[in-house]
């Protein structure tokens, strides 16, 4: 029996993962970054310019919404510490998106670098 260990390990077998070092370009050539995190931890933080897909409603997303359907866009995608990010790179380039990169490390190695991230405005309760 696979654990959600196994299915990560093999995922990046058959993925691009890209270094944190090179991050940053590949976010600027990219036609959509996409944080597959659910939406609280989204909300919490995020890499600027990011879309919010939760890994569990990735393929519907895709399969559903016409501003998707391009097979050669260039996505990358993170979540927290990258094995969500690995399943959902793993099922899009099964969906035929032939330019799919995850970020090594997510979200927890991008904020450990100290690189840029947006935060909401919250409102103050004084």
């Amino acid at each position: 029996m696979k654990t959600a260990h196994d299915l990560v390990a093999e995922a990046k077998k058959e993925i691009q993962e890209v270094p944190l070092a090179n991050a940053e370009a590949a976010i600027k050539n990219a036609d959509l970054v996409l944080d597959v995190r659910d939406a609280d931890e989204y909300r919490s933080s995020h890499i600027p310019g990011a879309v919010n897909i939760s890994r569990g409603m990735l393929e519907f997303k895709f399969t559903n919404d016409p501003a998707l359907e391009n097979r050669q866009m260039k996505i990358v995608l993170y979540c927290k510490t990258s094995g969500r990010a690995a399943l959902s790179a793993k099922a899009l380039k099964e969906m035929g998106y032939m330019n799919v990169q995850s970020i090594e490390g997510g979200f927890d190695a991008w904020l450990e670098a100290g690189k840029e991230v947006a935060q909401p405005d919250l409102p103050k309760f004084e």
